[in-house]
């Protein structure tokens, strides 16, 4: 260990956040960390969390899929999503971009809350050929 290097940190600066209600991690990556005073997400799909299948159906209930996954992961942390102040969407498909912001408008900017900074990419694939998936940062 060095000033470069100091060493891990303590569990009181990183904690996992795990949940069963959402899917469950299925490689070297946590469902979320918890800093201080704010959560960091991995990308979420549409994985039903009770079976691990994408949903089925299009890019509607595939963005409701992965805020509900959201949901329940901050909620794990003792966050929620009007909590969010930053997201990034991936999209296999640009031309999605209305209907999946219909969706997010409902979970992340219903009226009168200030919505998440943002940004969106089309990607050439996700897993599972998932149609959307989306990280987020929130406070706790």
């Amino acid at each position: 260990m060095d000033e470069l290097h100091p060493g891990p940190l303590s569990t009181n600066e990183k904690s996992r956040i795990s949940t069963p209600a959402a899917p469950a991690a299925i490689g070297p990556y946590s469902q979320a960390v918890r800093i201080g005073d704010f959560v960091y997400s991995s990308g979420q799909i549409a994985l039903d969390p009770a079976t691990g299948a994408l949903v089925p159906g299009g890019i509607a209930e595939q963005t409701t899929r992965v805020m509900e996954n959201l949901k329940a992961i901050l909620s794990a942390a003792g966050s929620d999503l009007l909590r969010v102040v930053r997201t990034i969407v991936f999209l296999k498909n640009m031309n999605d971009f209305a209907a999946m912001n219909a969706v997010y408008a409902r979970y992340l900017a219903p009226e009168g809350v200030v919505a998440p900074a943002r940004s969106t990419v089309e990607v050439a694939c996700l897993p599972r050929n998932a149609l959307v998936e989306i990280e987020v940062i929130a406070t706790v």
